[in-house]
């Protein structure tokens, strides 16, 4: 491997992707190193039965002002701005309209309760009505938010996101996956299926470390994930326990998706929307065959994540297959099959889906995003003060650490060129 760079940049996820635009954009030598033997992190497109589906981030989150949707269409990614399925519910379920709208109901009214709850505790659970008919509907959805139960969830974390959010949510037909990993700039150098061990400071930048060998360069941008961060996977250099202990308040939450294959055709209509019991804390969302396809993908956040994670695939598939089933009839059994489930939280180089900060804790994403020593910048989605859970989110914060990175190395370049001149004049 070359071992003189301007950046090395560690993580090829959206993050990381968008810092090494920025960087090559501006002249810099840039080496990517990913530890998979793939690009895109959490942005993961992956061809199953024939249809481009995503295992990972999959809207185009406040599309109005997403960096993605401008890099998706001067790349000639088509991008679908009609609204999102969940908007429609499938004609076809039994479902009881007035509960529906007594759940949504009592979901808007906890997110009210949270600004109260932020001024105090900062645990969002707190905001829950006691003893409230529609808690375990409130958990659900805070899962597919979060990924976290609310005990667990800053408040004041939750709705700096949702304040920020514009409420546009667009798609990518090819998806969201192959966008973010066909988007590393050409002039990147890359370097897939190379984990790295250590991170040491130098007299002139950062020595970075892999089973491949050890290279340099003048800096260096950390990507990964909090798990991988606030775990013991990289060796960092002495000092930076404050920068781990920040993404320990930042822990990833559960999210996780099944996909069936629908065997016949008929039996469902077209970009639809489907929710599984309210009265579960662990129910999915579905959407039933999005853009067409013949296919239905079972979102779970938190407790339902769970279910796959501790009990894996099989039990993820029965459980959806039995929510699909009270919702739709026994005959939906002979025209769905298991096609693919995920495991984000099993994942050895993530370790989870998105970042949630822990109630009290939400001051943790700005302690995270601190440079170190002017040679180790961090970026990443629980990096972004508002946009966090986003791949927009991870890609705006690798351009801010590229920033940060390309005016140290222009201040150390002009303090090294002044030492110069002084020399020369003694």
């Amino acid at each position: 491997m070359h071992n003189e760079y301007d950046v090395i940049i560690v993580g090829g996820g959206a993050a990381g992707i968008g810092a090494a635009r920025r960087l090559t954009a501006n002249g810099k030598a840039v080496l990517l190193l990913e530890a998979s033997a793939r690009l895109g992190g959490r942005a993961f497109t992956q061809d199953l039965a024939g249809y481009p589906l995503d295992l990972g981030c999959e809207w185009l989150h406040s599309g109005d002002r997403n960096a993605w949707v401008s890099i998706a269409e001067a790349s000639g990614f088509p991008v679908d701005r009609s609204d999102p399925p969940w908007g429609k519910a499938h004609p076809g379920i039994a479902w009881d309209e007035d509960e529906e709208e007594a759940a949504r109901k009592a979901f808007g009214e906890w997110e009210e309760r949270l600004r109260a709850v932020a001024q105090g505790s900062d645990q969002a659970s707190d905001a829950l009505e006691p003893g409230g008919e529609w808690n375990a509907y409130v958990r659900a959805i805070a899962g597919f938010m979060s990924g976290l139960a609310p005990e667990r969830i800053s408040a004041t974390d939750y709705m700096a996101y949702d304040d920020a959010s514009t409420g546009r949510n667009w798609n990518l037909p090819l998806g969201y996956g192959t966008l973010v990993a066909a988007s590393l700039p050409p002039a990147a150098a890359l370097r897939l299926a190379t984990p790295v061990e250590r991170i040491d400071l130098t007299v002139d930048g950062v020595a970075v470390s892999t089973r491949a060998g050890t290279v340099r360069a003048r800096a260096a941008i950390l990507t990964v994930s909090t798990g991988v961060l606030a775990g013991d996977a990289i060796r960092l250099p002495a000092g930076v326990d404050p920068w781990r202990e920040a993404a320990a308040s930042l822990p990833l939450g559960r999210n996780e998706k099944v996909f069936l294959e629908i065997g016949c055709d008929a039996a469902f209509e077209p970009a639809a929307h489907a929710y599984g019991n309210l009265r579960d804390p662990r129910s999915a969302s579905y959407s039933i065959r999005p853009n067409g396809w013949p296919i239905i993908e079972a979102f779970l956040g938190g407790d339902g994540a769970r279910i796959l994670e501790e009990e894996g695939p099989a039990a993820g598939f029965a459980y959806v297959s039995a929510q699909l089933v009270a919702l739709f009839g026994s005959d939906v059994s002979a025209a769905i099959r298991p096609l693919a489930a995920t495991s984000w939280s099993r994942m050895q180089a993530i370790g989870g889906a998105y970042s949630c900060a822990l109630p009290g804790r939400s001051d943790a994403r700005a302690r995270l995003a601190r440079p170190f020593e002017d040679c180790l910048f961090f970026a990443g989605e629980a990096t972004h003060p508002f946009d966090f859970t986003t791949a927009h989110g991870a890609h705006d914060s690798g351009q801010r650490a590229a920033n940060e990175a390309m005016a140290a190395l222009a201040d150390r370049h002009r303090l090294g060129r002044r030492h110069k001149l002084a020399a020369a004049g003694a």
